[in-house]
């Protein structure tokens, strides 16, 4: 089986990876420049991993105008990095881009670094809209593009203790792309609760 794997320089989807190349599955990567704050630490990251992963086929797709029409605290500074998180569509254009991609190479799957439904802070990281984007992508592509989310049933206390197990360092997971994670946005905050 091959996969298309959406892969952001963060612990989630590096440790989605990892996990994708044990199984012996071809992979994809694929990095989505979505117009982010942090792109320049997150692309840093993931080309990192994939060198780590002897991974040489990187994909990168410049949709930077993504978040330059739609703003929220993820895309720009002047905008709130937590309150205004929420980037409407991102995980779907994130699936759409990825299933385009494994049309055109011939994969078989998607693959999206999101945690147990727990976790959910925004309605495009459940299951119910897992199933639909899978059923949709299906309709719109003329045949059946999988869509996998291996850490659906992982909190992050369990990513973080996988990923020391795998040996998976370097990642990069803050939204503000600061040299030094900021310690306040949604995925820094992930940390801390766990920890605590």
């Amino acid at each position: 089986m091959s996969v298309v794997t959406l892969v952001s320089g963060g612990l989630d989807s590096t440790l989605v990876t990892y996990l994708a190349k044990e199984e012996g599955l071809l992979i994809h990567p694929l990095f989505v420049n979505y117009g982010q704050r942090a792109l320049e630490r997150e692309l840093r990251a993931c080309k990192r991993a994939m060198t780590k992963l002897s991974l040489n086929n990187l994909e990168i797709a410049n949709l930077a105008g993504y978040g330059a029409l739609i703003r929220s605290g993820l895309t720009d500074p002047s905008q709130h990095i937590i309150e205004d998180a929420f980037t409407p569509g991102r995980n779907m254009l994130f699936l759409l881009v990825a299933s385009a991609h494994a049309f055109k190479v011939g994969a078989d799957a998607v693959s999206i670094g999101l945690l147990h439904e727990e976790t959910a802070l925004f309605p495009d990281q459940t299951s119910g809209f897992l199933r639909e984007a899978e059923s949709l992508i299906g309709r719109i592509m003329g045949r059946q593009i999988r869509v996998l989310a291996p850490l659906a049933s992982f909190h992050k206390d369990e990513v973080i203790a996988l990923a020391r197990m795998k040996g998976i360092e370097g990642t990069y997971s803050c939204h503000m792309g600061d040299e030094e994670p900021c310690g306040n946005c949604i995925a820094c905050n992930e940390f801390k609760i766990e920890e605590a």
